[in-house]
């Protein structure tokens, strides 16, 4: 019964953390040994609430409850296997629904030989298109049959949000199969007008690969890969796109060309210049965004890069002039493209976002300057 009552305990804990995160308008919570926990909020980590410091054995009592939810139901000894996955492995991933219904993304680590904890809150609201701060032509990307639609940018950038709401938009849309492979499962789709099945790497099965490879013959119509990570996912995946489904993946870079260089990096020299010419054949686009802290000090704005796949950008991806995509992003604007210095232009003209930190994210703060003069004559 003590042990019932101390696991109760952490429960009630952890829901009085998660309804303080939602109170407070936090992105993400930090539990650290010694210390209060801390929220992340409008970008800043600050300590907020009369919270005392956990200690050691808090944190880890919180660390191992959350790890059962990476572990199917009833799986015998879970607390031993996450101390023993910890052991090897040195984090966990995971997510899990709050008892007012709020979803949470969660990473368990070792530092020093003790266990630390960040939480990500998940807006569970599906947002349009513009209401998330992107281009309408997004959409047109989510209305594809088939091809691959690359969401690239750093942690914290808010992709996942954008292929939730791609997911939704066709699930509200379209009829088909949708099958979304993830790590962990962030947001839960119900089944619309398509029927949505959502694995999860390590609980519904091994690895990305293998979920891919599954996919094919699972009569999907639009695939959803968390994170294309190595050699044999990327594979798989430009061939599910090559032979009639729709392939919405991320990639960690900063923008269109370093997505490309960076997916056909991932193979050995010898096959580069095929990938390259696969790419170009069945890559749809690149939606590039980052999340910037709003002027008025209330939550973040997207500036995003949107390239879409015209004639001119295949060629320069098939022979390998990468670097020359902006060029052609910049006199897209008919097809619906968008350089990150517009994106941040308009952020800064409707006094949304301060300069300074417009200046520091774009590729020519020169060009960005130019903008600026133009709007203002």
């Amino acid at each position: 019964m003590g042990n019932r009552g101390f696991v109760m305990s952490m429960s009630n804990i952890l829901e009085n953390l998660f309804a303080l995160t939602e109170e407070f308008g936090a992105s993400d919570l930090h539990l650290n040994a010694g210390f209060a926990p801390r929220f992340r909020i409008d970008g800043k980590l600050i300590e907020k609430g009369d919270i005392k410091p956990y200690d050691m054995k808090a944190v880890d009592s919180i660390a191992m409850e959350l790890g059962l939810y990476t572990l199917p139901a009833g799986c015998p000894d879970g607390t031993e296997r996450i101390r023993m996955t910890l052991l090897k492995n040195g984090s966990i991933d995971g997510a899990l629904t709050s008892p007012t219904g709020a979803r949470f993304r969660f990473n368990i680590f070792r530092a020093f030989d003790r266990h630390s904890v960040a939480l990500r809150r998940i807006d569970s609201t599906m947002r349009s298109f513009a209401e998330l701060g992107l281009p309408q032509r997004v959409a047109g990307l989510a209305a594809e049959n088939d091809g691959l639609v690359i969401v690239t940018g750093p942690t914290g950038s808010g992709k996942s949000t954008t292929l939730a709401t791609m997911i939704d938009e066709i699930n509200t849309n379209r009829c088909g199969h949708i099958i979304t492979i993830e790590d962990p499962i962030e947001y839960i789709h119900k089944s619309k007008k398509c029927f949505v099945n959502q694995r999860q790497v390590g609980r519904d099965v091994s690895s990305f690969n293998d979920a891919v490879v599954d996919a094919m013959r699972q009569d999907p119509d639009v695939i959803l890969i968390g994170e294309m990570r190595d050699i044999s996912t990327v594979r798989t995946a430009l061939r599910a796109a090559e032979t009639g489904h729709l392939v919405l993946a991320t990639l960690h870079a900063s923008d269109s060309a370093g997505a490309v260089e960076r997916l056909v990096a991932v193979f050995p020299p010898e096959e580069q210049n095929s990938i390259r010419h696969q790419l170009s054949l069945v890559l749809k686009g690149v939606l590039a965004q980052h999340l910037l802290p709003s002027l008025a000090g209330e939550g973040r704005c997207v500036a995003c890069e949107l390239l879409i796949n015209t004639t001119a950008a295949a060629n320069l991806i098939a022979t390998g002039r990468s670097q020359q995509l902006y060029s052609v992003i910049e006199t897209g604007a008919q097809q619906g493209m968008r350089t990150l210095d517009k994106s941040l232009a308009e952020l800064i003209t409707s006094g949304r976002i301060d300069e300074r930190v417009a200046r520091s994210l774009s590729k020519n703060p020169d060009m960005l300057k130019g903008r600026l003069e133009y709007v203002e004559r």
